[in-house]
């Protein structure tokens, strides 16, 4: 008789995590469900001003894909948006390890101070900080231009958004410094796991600082290298408030367009939302390709 009533108890008990997460699965698959079957939906019609106003959608199928993919300016906004999303990525990640490996050898008043001062800029608000960036970029009453100016550059009244190079740059220094201290802090939590007396051991055998970060330390901390790199590279190919504030400043929309403002100029500004759809279902296949692309190699190190 115990064994009979301990059987339901164990199905109980293994079945009790699964109700427990019906519910956040089901909240899930509700916020993110619907807008995505709202954007399949809509890139399949002609989706403009009057639909706004009830008139109904004409399906056009994948019309809106062939339009997409036989405009050279799309495929100027893909190229633009990936190579800016990968350097970007790079140079964060390059940063933010930096930060996290002086953090481990500072002592603890610097450390501190270099947490708060991460801590400061990751907490500011968008919007409040593209302010202070645009401030300090202004061509005419700009800090930049004044400090560049004083030590006898040729840079008075400079346009730094003017040219699309020069307002990839910034826009490159803006998303960097906003997105290193996220990078610093979770390399720093997985340096917190490496070993101390394995780095002594190693340093006494004669293991130069660069072959105890290459051999010993990247192994240890390479999956959060990996999920904090996947991350960045997912945000910087999404990024939109920072370039649509630097365009509103005064930069030539068309020669400065990443996906994430190509949408928006689609929908709000030109009221195509079937195309701004086809374009958002885009990116999430891009986003998906490359997400996919890491968790296989996670599958391959675990069957490994």
């Amino acid at each position: 008789m115990s064994a009979l009533t301990a059987t339901p108890r164990r199905r109980r008990r293994i079945l009790t995590p699964y109700f427990l997460l019906i519910p956040a699965v089901g909240i899930l698959v509700l916020a993110m469900g619907y807008p995505l079957v709202w954007q399949l939906i809509t890139s399949t019609q002609q989706f403009g001003l009057a639909q706004q106003f009830g008139q109904p959608a004409p399906f056009v199928w994948f019309a809106n894909y062939v339009q997409l993919a036989t405009d050279p300016y799309m495929w100027t906004v893909i190229g633009r948006s990936i190579a800016f999303c990968f350097v970007t990525a790079a140079v964060t990640m390059v940063l933010g390890v930096l930060i996290a490996l002086l953090m481990g050898v500072v002592n603890r008043v610097v450390r501190i101070i270099i947490q708060i001062s991460l801590l400061l800029a990751w907490a500011m608000p968008v919007v409040a900080a593209m302010t202070v960036w645009n401030w300090l970029f202004n061509w005419r009453i700009g800090v930049v231009n004044w400090l560049l100016s004083s030590v006898g550059l040729p840079f008075q009244d400079h346009n730094w958004l003017q040219e699309p190079l020069s307002f990839f740059a910034i826009a490159m220094i803006i998303v960097v410094w906003m997105s290193v201290p996220f990078v610093a802090f979770s390399i720093y939590a997985g340096l917190t796991q490496v070993s101390g007396e394995v780095l002594e051991a190693a340093q006494m055998d004669g293991a130069s600082a660069s072959q105890r970060f290459w051999n010993i330390i990247v192994p240890i901390i390479r999956p959060v290298l990996g999920i904090v790199l996947l991350l960045q590279v997912i945000w910087d190919l999404r990024v939109f408030t920072q370039i649509k504030l630097l365009q509103d400043a005064g930069s030539i929309a068309s020669e400065t367009n990443l996906l994430g403002t190509y949408i928006y100029q689609l929908g709000t500004g030109s009221s195509n939302f079937g195309l701004a759809s086809a374009v958002s279902v885009f990116v999430l296949i891009l986003t998906v390709a490359i997400s996919a692309f890491y968790v296989r190699s996670l599958l391959k190190e675990d069957e490994s």
